[in-house]
């Protein structure tokens, strides 16, 4: 069908590559380096590639501008297990197709090279050449697990458009941080990025802070003011908390987001306006839609591009990296206190249902409480308020749990038919499908991390998925 070359120095995915890769009718090449892969576009010109970014010697991004100079029409994907935002966002300035993060399941490798022959096809067929972005500027996220190398791959790909956002997750999870990586990677960067909270704005001037006013509109309107749609033209509007926003002003916002205009209160005319707006929410809106209390009009029009913040709890590596780059933050200037295996490990213990912000706070109360000495677990801030928290969250969810299945015995046996059985196992087969769909979705797709978090292997997993 196609030729497509694997450069990767890991001999087992090499191997499997080849393997899918080969049984679906194509011809492949492996090469172990990029030098060795440089070779073998010269005599085997692949029609698509599969790039590594660590190999011995020179890395695959580096050598990327190469590999597509040498072979234009061919699309690259780019491998890594060690992605960060800035290798994502290194990825899609030099041409990337597309960003997989290692481990991946073969069937998405194949799924992906399909789209990317495709592409491949039509863009031969239109006379096109891969458009390549252009980033500069960075903001940093930290964090090397699979569900923050999803995110950064997915801000690489959404920063150089125009494109609405709506970025999703629990409290604390980063979503505006992931906002403004958004716009310092696009090209509106050296414009203004402008911020709001909807639940923090009072209901008697919301429309005038957005929309602003003209003189005279109401009392104590003694001159026009822009709004923040007015301060942010040519930049970007993050609204956060906007599930907060009142059915009333939903509409005025899908007004705004349609026309690309607003109307200041007390103006008879709109002015035009051109601005990016990323919006935040850690609220199921699709639960809000169905509850009449949010717009489904506004949500399809915020929800062109989504991005999913994973909560801590599926990112657990990431957790002394974010330690280590708070404490450095917090220590600015100073010599930065060391932390040690014990501190280490009660952090990763916790369970940090604050997520990022709560261990955040927790590490800035440790510095302060050590005084520049070591930190110890016994520097922590006490925890028995959440302790005390979770455990009424979880007996109530165990009554709920309770309650679900009571109700359900009671349905099958239908009215005190107690030969309704076998009754065990399609119990266990819907409560089992529901736990692993939903912790796969919490972990936003990612099944190496949703089976950490159930405690299954990935086989397992997959298994169990199929079934």
């Amino acid at each position: 069908m196609s030729r497509i070359l694997i450069i990767d120095d890991e001999p087992a995915i090499g191997w499997s590559l080849r393997e899918i890769l080969s049984d679906e009718g194509h011809a492949v090449e492996v090469a172990a380096s990029v030098e060795a892969g440089l070779e073998s576009c010269a005599r085997f010109v692949p029609e698509a590639m599969l790039l590594d970014v660590r190999l011995p010697g020179r890395d695959g991004i580096s050598a990327l501008p190469e590999f597509r100079s040498i072979v234009p029409g061919a699309p690259v994907v780019v491998m890594t297990a060690f992605g960060d935002l800035d290798t994502a966002v290194r990825a899609v300035n030099g041409g990337a197709f597309d960003y997989l993060v290692k481990p991946f399941d073969l069937e998405s490798v194949s799924r992906i090279i399909a789209r990317a022959l495709a592409d491949r096809d039509q863009r031969a067929a239109d006379g096109a050449n891969p458009p390549a972005a252009t980033v500069t500027d960075d903001v940093l996220l930290v964090g090397s697990s699979p569900p923050m190398q999803e995110v950064f791959k997915q801000i690489s790909l959404v920063a150089p458009t125009d494109l609405p956002v709506l970025i999703t997750g629990e409290t604390g999870t980063g979503k505006d941080l992931a906002a403004r990586a958004i716009h310092a990677h696009g090209s509106r960067r050296h414009r203004p990025f402008v911020a709001t909270s909807i639940g923090a704005l009072a209901p008697s001037v919301i429309e005038s802070e957005l929309f602003g006013h003209v003189r005279g509109a109401f009392t104590g309107a003694t001159s026009d003011r822009p709004g923040l749609f007015a301060i942010a033209d040519g930049g970007t509007l993050f609204l956060d908390e906007i599930g907060e926003a009142s059915l009333d002003l939903q509409v005025k916002l899908l007004r705004a987001l349609e026309n690309r205009e607003v109307t200041p209160v007390g103006a008879t005319t709109p002015r035009q306006l051109d601005v990016r707006v990323i919006a935040a929410t850690n609220r199921d809106l699709v639960a809000a839609i169905a509850a009449g209390t949010f717009r489904e009009d506004l949500y399809h029009r915020l929800h062109v591009f989504p991005i999913h913040m994973p909560s801590l709890a599926v990112r657990g590596v990431d957790i002394d990296a974010l330690a280590a780059h708070v404490l450095a933050r917090h220590t600015a200037g100073r010599p930065t206190p060391t932390m040690s295996e014990e501190f280490l490990a009660a952090i990763r213990g916790r369970p940090w249902q604050g997520n990022v912000r709560e261990l955040k706070h927790a590490i800035e109360y440790a510095a302060v409480v050590a005084r520049g000495g070591t930190l110890r677990p016994e520097h922590l801030p006490a925890q028995q308020a959440t302790a005390a928290s979770q455990s009424a969250g979880d007996t109530a969810a165990d009554a709920q749990v309770v309650i679900a299945v009571r109700a359900w015995v009671d349905a099958a046996l239908t009215g005190g038919d107690a030969t309704a059985g076998p009754l065990h196992e399609p119990l266990m087969n819907l409560v089992e499908t529901t736990l692993v769909q939903k912790v796969v979705d919490a972990a936003n797709g990612n099944r190496t991390a949703a089976a950490k978090l159930l405690g299954l292997d990935r086989a397992t997993l997959r298994s169990k998925l199929s079934r």
